[in-house]
């Protein structure tokens, strides 16, 4: 949780201006110093980053070498905010890192440069150091792994044809939940946490209970070749969490009902394997697909809307600037359950609502990333144009994985080419590259605070990294092979990792 900073915390000189002791002695000394001062000065105003149009408050002249701390303290005041709350700064498109005199080259003393602000998240995340336990119990790699939306929960798939729970508090099994027959690749939790899907490489899907680690209903069966992706409804459309879309490898997508387990609709038109799929806030359905295009579906009717082209390889991979909340549904960082099924729906909404505020500057759609064999990863604002935003150029190698911040304000991109790249969520501008790891990043995954980013890779090695600094914090060694992959609970308190050694491991501060 942030806490504001205490008296003694605070900067004496918190705007810039001097101490007594540091006074001028003399009448000339002190012109001279006057001189200098009035040239280090600039005329500033603040605006919000979210509503360019207006400012806060009036100009200040202010030192051209004043701190962002000092800027937060400023804002702060301005604002009114009882409570010290952390904020970040731009001046252009350019985030104020360390103080403001760096971003001001090319910019006239005469005129009134305008600072944008953006109010971080509320609380803080505490970034992972050391390795709290390793799980032992799957018999051949852990291929998927993920929390639940609270946080409380954890479900993990593995070649060994099994489903297993963990209880985190004693950090042992709970469940090994048996059904299928082959490999299970994909797990997926509903928003509200009550239920379970998993998908396996004999085409099945089950759906399972997480208190009892018993299947529920009868398995679902259509898909003729292995499940590539699964996505529930969004709980703010329909908080009771019954339908379930899976893709796969015979190039359909499926919606299903898991209360009567039935098959609703099939969503054709790809003509090769479905690699990935998203169910957007919006009632739409992205796919991916090695056919080179991206499809958008009405999850209504399952009607076809539009058809985006433009990578020249492969769709490996897709995120949404809403993904986040999309996952959480009712429970923010806090994990706190709502007390009736109406007031969950509306939290999840608001809180969808505020997410999708990082997309008005495309008309308030979702923003959607694809990353692909090309190298490429590609913007587009797929519920309103099948004309891309941007494209996206720097990687030598596939892209395996594209991630939204959870404040949508940064997208992460992981590579064969052992890079991570870091790219601005509106604009699409390249803003860093992440280096360190010695094989193929395989998976990457964001603090619930969106300051910092777990990184999984063939190189056995997690790492985090700070995303104010773009600089690896901490490297987590620990696995013996290849990392297949990495979660963060959105509750911010552990991180898991799953590898090809057959362990997962709880990574926690």
């Amino acid at each position: 949780m942030y806490k504001a900073p205490t008296k003694k915390q605070l900067p004496k000189n918190k705007f810039g201006f001097k101490r007594p002791e540091e006074q001028p002695s003399t009448v000339a000394e002190a012109e001279q110093l006057k001189k200098q001062d009035s040239a280090l000065n600039i005329i500033v105003q603040f605006k919000s980053k979210d509503n360019e149009n207006e400012t806060t408050g009036p100009p200040i002249n202010i030192s051209q070498n004043v701190s962002t701390e000092q800027l937060e303290l400023l804002i702060n005041n301005l604002l009114n905010n009882e409570e010290q709350l952390p904020y970040s700064f731009f001046v252009g498109e350019s985030e104020v890192v360390s103080n403001l005199k760096n971003h001001l080259e090319g910019q006239s003393e005469e005129t009134t440069i305008n600072i944008y602000y953006q109010p971080q998240a509320v609380f803080r995340v505490t970034p992972v150091t050391r390795c709290s336990s390793s799980l032992e119990g799957h018999t051949e790699a852990v291929l998927h792994s993920a929390f639940s939306p609270d946080g409380t929960g954890l479900a993990s798939v593995s070649g060994d044809t099994t489903l297993r729970l963990w209880d985190l508090n004693t950090q042992t099994p709970s469940f090994t939940c048996k059904g299928h027959t082959n490999w299970v690749l994909q797990v997926a939790w509903s928003p509200d946490g009550k239920k379970i899907a998993t998908g396996g490489m004999e085409g099945d899907i089950r759906i399972w209970n997480p208190l009892t680690g018993k299947q529920v209903g009868s398995t679902l069966k259509g898909h003729t070749k292995f499940i590539t992706g699964l996505a529930w409804e969004p709980f703010h459309l329909n908080p009771k969490c019954v339908r379930l879309a899976s893709s796969s490898k015979d190039a359909t997508v499926k919606i299903w009902d898991t209360e009567s387990n039935h098959c609703l609709m099939t969503l054709s038109g790809h003509t090769m394997s479905v690699t990935c799929l998203k169910w957007s806030g919006e009632s739409m359905i992205y796919t991916g697909s090695q056919d080179r295009t991206i499809r958008v579906y009405n999850t209504n009717e399952g009607k076809l809307i539009r058809v985006l082209e433009g990578h020249a390889h492969w769709v490996n991979t897709l995120a949404l600037n809403t993904d986040y909340v999309l996952r959480t549904g009712p429970f923010d960082h806090t994990g706190e359950h709502q007390e009736t099924l109406e007031k969950a729906q509306q939290k999840a909404l608001e809180r969808y609502n505020e997410a999708k505020a990082s997309g008005a500057k495309y008309g308030g759609g979702d923003i959607l990333i694809s990353g692909s064999d090309d190298f490429t990863v590609i913007m587009w604002n797929p519920s309103v144009s099948k004309t891309a935003i941007s494209r996206l150029t720097g990687h030598q190698q596939q892209i395996n994985l594209v991630s939204f911040s959870p404040n949508g304000r940064y997208f992460a991109s992981a590579s064969f080419d052992k890079s991570i790249k870091l790219w601005d969520g509106q604009t699409g501008k390249f803003l860093g590259n992440f280096r360190g790891h010695v094989g193929a990043v395989y998976q990457v995954c964001w603090s619930s605070d969106s300051r910092f980013l777990v990184s999984g890779s063939k190189d056995s090695t997690l790492k985090i990294w700070d995303i104010k600094t773009k600089k690896m914090t901490l490297e987590l060694p620990g696995h013996a092979d290849e990392v297949y992959t990495v979660d963060w609970s959105p509750n911010g308190e552990n991180v898991v990792s799953g590898s090809k050694d057959r362990l997962l491991k709880i990574w926690r501060n």
